[in-house]
């Protein structure tokens, strides 16, 4: 029993090994490659391409800039930006060092900080060659002219659709 069951670790041992051989190492993809699956994984499409919010997301305006914005009591309402390489409405002009410091520390090139929905504390704790890859992988979009609205202050009328995150009893 003793052998037999020895016989089977080995057997399970051999598997997981082959296993890991041949499946293609993950280091074998392009920086861009790797940054898609982490742009896909962080969800980056929900806040940052039109109407995904709506059900019906535009994906020839593919993180292109969201057309909801979020509220926010005393502060306003704010909308997810163009995160394509368009040098007008995107990231075109911004330096891959200046996207890298604003998804891990929350701020803009211009000094101003991103809007709170923004979870850049959880891009905080990611290896900066993570970040580096979603960086060329928004870089390896097609280019999408898309001024999204805003950011508007509390007391001004937003010009698209909102969501509202109220405090309890708000």
């Amino acid at each position: 029993m003793q052998r037999c069951g020895m016989r089977g670790l080995v057997f399970a041992g051999l598997v997981l090994l082959a296993g890991v051989v041949l499946t293609p190492d993950a280091r074998a993809q392009t920086a861009a490659e790797r940054g898609k699956y982490l742009v896909m994984v962080a969800g980056c499409t929900d806040c940052h391409t039109p109407g995904h919010f709506l059900g019906n997301p535009d994906m020839t305006k593919y993180l292109g800039g969201s057309n909801v914005g979020f509220f926010i009591p005393d502060l306003g309402t704010f909308y997810g930006p163009n995160l394509t390489p368009d040098p007008e409405t995107g990231l075109g002009k911004w330096t891959d060092d200046q996207v890298i410091h604003a998804l891990q520390t929350g701020e803009r090139p211009d000094g101003r900080v991103l809007a709170p929905t923004m979870p850049w504390r959880a891009y905080a704790g990611m290896k900066r060659s993570d970040v580096a890859d979603i960086v060329a992988f928004l870089r390896s979009l097609t280019p999408v002219r898309n001024k999204v609205p805003g950011p508007f202050g509390p007391s001004e009328k937003a010009t698209s659709f909102v969501f509202k995150i109220l405090p309890p009893g708000g």
